[in-house]
């Protein structure tokens, strides 16, 4: 976190001109704006569109009504809204100010004009309409919108009464008719029912029912006596042996009169005396003939009486006369029971009769009250709907005698004191806005088109390398180790070589013995790196050896103040052994062979079998051994030399560095990691405010301890005559303190 935020504050600084000029600029155009920019006044003023039952009568209520919005339907506050930006609304609102005395308002307008500056906006969830309008005379723009807000009023009532009056005109022609279709129907109904008779068909119908109900209970009850009547006559026929009423009416009627009881005694008193004769006498003789005789004109006789009292019955035998009191009785209640019988069956009949008329008018009375119900229905209809124009006619009267509208005005414009543009709050908020975003916007423009390398993580993640350490920038006093004291006095330079040395101990399985130093170019201070490293591993008692290895543009003789002669060169192509070209420096324990004389063909040198023992001899003799090669984007010798070292380590310095050239390096390196060559790391120079993050302290042991090395450096210019070549105080005293 503290490293990014470290690197956010190193490209501000870095970009911090660009930046500020590009957010002055935007700055000072905005102020710019608003001191030519004319001041616009913007007014507001609200409408409400609602169904509020204003009117006394309910036609004028629906007239007001605004209509519900169905799927996909229209939006009556849209409407509105529209409506308020119509040409007709402007020109009333523009004639309504232009027509009154308004000296102080000489500027005219359109209704084009208006309606530019004109804004309609429905508050959300809510009937109310918001109107605004925006102009440089701000009384204008006020008188404006009110007038517009009333010409909306204005234009609901007219388009209220309109309605109304069309409705008024059109039911003035509609209730007369219905008028005369009303009187027809009633005239119908009356008719038919006096052709009909019917009155009410409910009573009538409960009536029949009820008649029809007691016409059945009659019957049945009829019914019921009548079986009993004829089980009656029935039984008196077997006893009496009549079969009809007259056989048994002149049977007891002659059996009652007395004449034919005479004759009835006389002819038995004949019969038995002729039976007496009988016996003694044959049927010829005379006797039994005169009593035949005068039995028969008796019977004759006895006849003709009954001829007299019953003409159209036949001869009854004296045996068939209901002649004793039992007879008599029986005969009678046979006679009752059988004229009962007929007057019981005669009045079912008619009960049966009068049943079947009264069925037949219950059955014919809905078809006659179907006809009567349909005019009925007709006449109530027509009713009905004269009573309903009549209402809604005398409503639309009113509806357009009323004053009538579902717009009202809840917020008239006012006066603005302040101007709506440019509001110079708003305006500098955006321009300090917009002027940070484009200062921002230049600094990334910059970092990208910028090529150098200035970050840490970058040097990782192109070189795909992990970071070994970040040394410190050296002062230009502390560049040439000549005098080393500049150097190795400064505990701030010190100790990021002494962690590198540390981390270079740990990245390595084996004791650290052989390195090698390259960078991706020319110029980013792997030469000092090395020498400055092997002056500080000197310094911590090491045996430490330098090898100028750049045969190129070797540096290693200048930085330690050395002649280049005799060197590497000398010691591969001649008889010089390694310790004869081995030169001692002003640092104890630092030896540095240097490149030696030039070479048409360095890469022969250092390919070459003796170089390869020259390095294994090295290793031998000395504890750390550093090589110095050419940048690895100038040629192979890093690819060589890092073959027989413990590891490659790449220097790369913030501010100089392409990108390019570190993607290119990275490419190599990873083609000589995946070869197997063993590479340390990278390490990042020159990184001042990277120093100052991971180096800084705080013991006072070490600010002690740098005073107590300059009070030795002071001193090593007047001991250094009697010390023994390459052992200078300095040196002797970095080991006490190391110790």
């Amino acid at each position: 976190m503290e490293t990014s935020l470290s690197s956010l504050v190193s490209v501000l600084k870095r970009r911090f001109w660009p930046a500020l000029a590009t957010f002055a600029s935007v700055i000072g155009a905005s102020i710019a704006y608003l001191v030519y920019t004319s001041p616009v006044y913007e007014v507001k003023a609200r409408l409400i569109v609602d169904n509020k039952q204003v009117s006394v009568s309910p036609l004028g209520r629906d007239l007001s009504q605004l209509p519900n919005r169905g799927p996909g339907g229209a939006n009556p506050i849209a409407n509105q809204a529209e409506l308020v930006k119509s040409q007709r609304i402007l020109q009333q609102a523009i004639d309504q100010v232009f027509s009154q005395d308004v000296s102080n308002l000489v500027t005219t307008i359109t209704p084009k004009e208006l309606n530019k500056d004109l804004t309609v906006k429905n508050i959300p969830a809510t009937n109310i309409l918001e109107i605004s309008y925006q102009n440089q005379d701000p009384e204008l723009a006020t008188v404006l919108l009110n007038a517009v807000a009333n010409a909306m009023v204005y234009e609901s009532t007219e388009a209220i009464r309109q309605e109304a009056r069309v409705v008024r005109e059109f039911l003035e022609k509609e209730v007369p008719q219905q008028r005369a279709l009303t009187e027809a129907a009633e005239v119908a109904e009356s008719k038919y029912r006096k052709s009909s008779g019917l009155v009410s068909f409910e009573q009538q119908t409960e009536s029949l029912v009820e008649s029809l109900a007691k016409v059945e209970d009659q019957e049945r009850l009829l019914y019921a006596q009548l079986q009993e009547v004829n089980a009656r006559l029935k039984a008196l026929g077997q006893l009496t042996g009549f079969n009809t009423i007259n056989n048994a009416y002149v049977s007891g009627r002659v059996g009652q009169d007395q004449e034919l009881d005479k004759l009835r005694a006389k002819l038995a008193d004949l019969d038995s005396e002729l039976a007496t004769v009988r016996s003694r006498f044959n049927e010829n003789h005379p006797t039994v003939l005169s009593l035949l005789e005068e039995r028969n004109a008796i019977r004759s006789l006895y006849n003709q009486k009954i001829a007299t009292i019953a003409p159209n019955s036949k001869t009854i035998l004296p045996l068939d006369v209901a002649s004793d009191q039992l007879s008599q009785e029986l005969t009678s209640r046979y006679i009752i029971s059988n004229t009962e019988q007929l007057a019981l069956a005669e009045k079912l009949t008619v009960l049966q009769r009068e049943r079947a008329i009264l069925q037949n008018d219950l059955e014919q009375l809905p078809i006659k009250q179907q006809r009567l119900t349909a005019l009925v229905r007709q006449r109530e209809e027509a009713t009905e709907s004269l009573k309903f124009l009549q209402n809604k006619l005398e409503e639309a009267r009113i509806a357009e005698a009323q004053l009538v509208s579902n717009i009202r005005i809840i917020a008239e414009a006012q006066v603005p004191s302040l101007p709506s543009e440019p509001n110079k709050k708003v305006v500098l908020v955006l321009a300090t806005a917009a002027g940070i975003t484009l200062a921002i916007g230049i600094i990334l423009l910059l970092e990208v088109i910028d090529n150098k390398l200035y970050d840490v993580s970058d040097a990782e993640a192109l070189l795909k390398l992990p970071r070994l350490g970040v040394l410190p920038e050296i002062p230009l006093s502390a560049l040439s180790l000549k005098h080393p004291e500049q150097f190795l006095a400064d505990l701030s330079l010190v100790e990021p070589y002494r962690l590198l040395l540390k981390k270079l101990e740990f990245r390595t399985q084996e004791k650290l013995k052989l390195i090698v130093v390259s960078s991706t170019v020319s110029g980013e201070g792997k030469s000092i790196v090395a020498s400055h490293l092997a002056a500080v591993s000197a310094m911590l008692s090491q045996q430490t050896l330098i090898i100028d290895a750049d045969l190129r543009k070797p540096k290693q003789h200048r930085i330690l103040g050395i002649t280049p002669k005799p060197g590497l060169t000398d010691v591969i192509d001649t008889d010089i052994t390694l310790f004869e070209a081995v030169q001692p420096t002003n640092i104890e324990n630092l030896s540095i062979l240097t490149s030696g004389g030039l070479f048409t063909n360095p890469s022969r040198v250092l390919e070459s079998a003796s170089m390869k023992h020259l390095l294994a001899e090295a290793a031998t003799h000395y504890d750390l051994v550093i090589i110095d090669t050419p940048p690895i984007s100038s040629c192979a010798d890093v690819h060589t030399l890092s073959r027989y070292s413990e590891g490659l380590v790449m220097i790369t310095r913030p501010n100089f560095t392409p990108k390019d050239m570190l993607l290119q390096a990275g490419e190599e390196l990873k083609e000589l990691k995946d070869n197997g060559l063993p590479i340390l790391g990278v390490v990042i120079n020159g990184m001042t405010a990277q120093t100052e993050i991971f180096y800084s302290y705080s013991d006072q042991s070490y600010q002690s301890l740098s005073k107590s090395l300059k009070r030795l450096t002071d001193l090593n210019g007047s001991f250094n005559k009697s010390v023994a070549p390459g052992k200078s105080v300095l040196s002797r005293g970095s080991d006490d303190v190391e110790q």
